[in-house]
């Protein structure tokens, strides 16, 4: 049985058809339940402006996507400070570090990232890697660049495309192993 994928502008349907699916997948990840749904609703949160504007073109690949990079980012932060945050006794103790299977499969994720972004166009990775890493606004992009913040606009549209499309059979064989 195929289910139709939801309207994009409707946030509440995309949440009822992948909230479960999405939080069995973090919890896999992650290796505890309690992070996997808090993972799960700050993907929902940072995906909702596209959603609302119907600028994500498959909604429920850009929440898992982002879903996945949030679960990839706290367990890198777990390696860094596995008791940072503690309040009491029972929280000493180092957090659970990701099993063999989670640390691979973060490490071919972000090869194959590093790849795709190596792939785009200069422009394209250069506005990308500024907004992305530098965290830059799309006017000091275009004031660095000293380029039109309309072509800031549509540099970074067409890398995240890019990058969508090219990692797009990576994050489909994700979702083949999703109950």
């Amino acid at each position: 049985m195929s289910v139709e994928p939801p309207h994009r502008s409707d946030l509440s349907s995309l949440y009822r058809a992948t909230i479960a699916p999405l939080r069995n997948y973090l919890a896999r990840l992650l290796g505890s339940e309690q992070d996997a749904a808090d993972v799960a609703h700050d993907a929902y949160l940072r995906v909702k402006d596209n959603v609302d504007r119907h600028t994500a073109a498959n909604p429920k690949a850009l929440l898992y996507t982002t879903a996945r990079h949030l679960a990839l980012n706290q367990i890198k932060r777990r390696q860094h400070s596995p008791i940072a945050g503690t309040t009491g006794e029972a929280d000493l103790a180092p957090a659970p570090s990701p099993g063999v299977v989670q640390t691979v499969m973060a490490r071919q994720e972000l090869a194959q990232l590093e790849a795709a972004i190596r792939e785009l166009p200069a422009g394209c990775r250069s506005v990308l890697l500024l907004r992305k890493i530098d965290l830059l606004s799309h006017q000091e992009i275009a004031d660095r660049l000293g380029i039109a913040i309309s072509t800031v606009e549509k540099q970074h549209a067409r890398a995240l495309r890019l990058l969508r499309a090219a990692l797009q059979p990576a994050m489909s064989s994700d979702l083949e192993h999703l109950p």
